[in-house]
């Protein structure tokens, strides 16, 4: 009877936490997403070690931060699902904003279909996170040493076409919250071309309600956009940047777009 008390007595306190936490300043608000996506992790990593490095394990640690995000007054939709196509394996191409880009991926998880994740090798390290993030497939790459991360991708692109695949990568490289997307690295298409698969572009809309520098991080309303895919026919080594310009320049078409309408809807909700 004791146990069961106190069992309610701290999903109270954390009911409590979660339901000031739209309010609550940057810090506080930065530290439940961190410190709530290695909660969730940790709890899942006894059950996910039973099928290590299968992207299914990423499945309910993502159902969990969902939920989390949603508490925190953090809503995002997915639009453009129907681009999807699971018969075969693909390069994914996001933008990359900030740590809030572990919600995008835990909502794109369940409809993309066989994901896996390229992450510098330093995310390996993280505190139950890392460990938990290897087990549902990510693949690290140490990018000081190019011969590790050109075999790295080679195996990615062997899985696009032998197990279907679908490879997210941020093209940027680092986080860029500006008005205009960085130029694309290179590595993400190389896999394209070798693997000889599609490449589906996917947009997110600025975080108009988050700014690390300004440390503001208020509720809002996220966008992702599905693009349709790019076929890498007539495409190699030699014209590669036209193939990288050519979507860059229609995720930056978009992302612009985007980031106007979420701009006026979270205007709206801060009203």
């Amino acid at each position: 009877m004791a146990c069961t008390c106190e069992v309610i007595g701290l999903a109270c306190v954390v009911a409590l936490i979660l339901s000031i936490a739209a309010k609550a300043p940057y810090q506080m608000r930065m530290f439940i997403v961190l410190f709530g996506a290695g909660a969730i992790v940790t709890l899942c990593i006894p059950f996910m070690i039973l099928r290590p490095r299968d992207y299914r394990n990423g499945l309910i640690p993502s159902w969990c931060f969902v939920q989390l995000c949603r508490l925190m007054g953090i809503t995002m939709e997915v639009r453009g699902v129907e681009n999807v196509k699971k018969e075969h394996g693909s390069v994914v191409l996001m933008n990359h904003q900030s740590a809030l880009d572990l919600c995008v991926l835990s909502h794109l998880w369940p409809v993309i279909g066989r994901a896996t994740v390229v992450a510098k090798k330093e995310i390996l390290y993280m505190p139950f996170f890392g460990v938990g993030a290897w087990l549902w497939g990510t693949l690290y790459i140490n990018r000081s040493r190019k011969s590790d991360s050109i075999n790295s991708l080679q195996k990615e692109a062997i899985a696009i076409r032998e197990q279907n695949c679908k490879i997210l990568v941020f093209p940027e490289g680092t986080r860029n919250s500006k008005e205009t997307l960085l130029p694309f690295k290179k590595g993400s298409f190389h896999i394209a071309l070798q693997s000889k698969c599609t490449i589906q572009p996917v947009v997110v809309s600025k975080y108009s309600f988050f700014d690390e520098k300004k440390k503001s991080f208020r509720p809002g309303h996220v966008v992702i956009q599905i693009l349709p895919e790019i076929s890498t026919d007539g495409y190699d080594k030699e014209n590669m940047d036209k193939l990288i310009e050519h979507c860059r320049s229609t995720m930056q078409q978009e992302y612009t777009r985007m980031s106007k309408d979420a701009l006026s809807v979270n205007s709206k909700k801060q009203l």
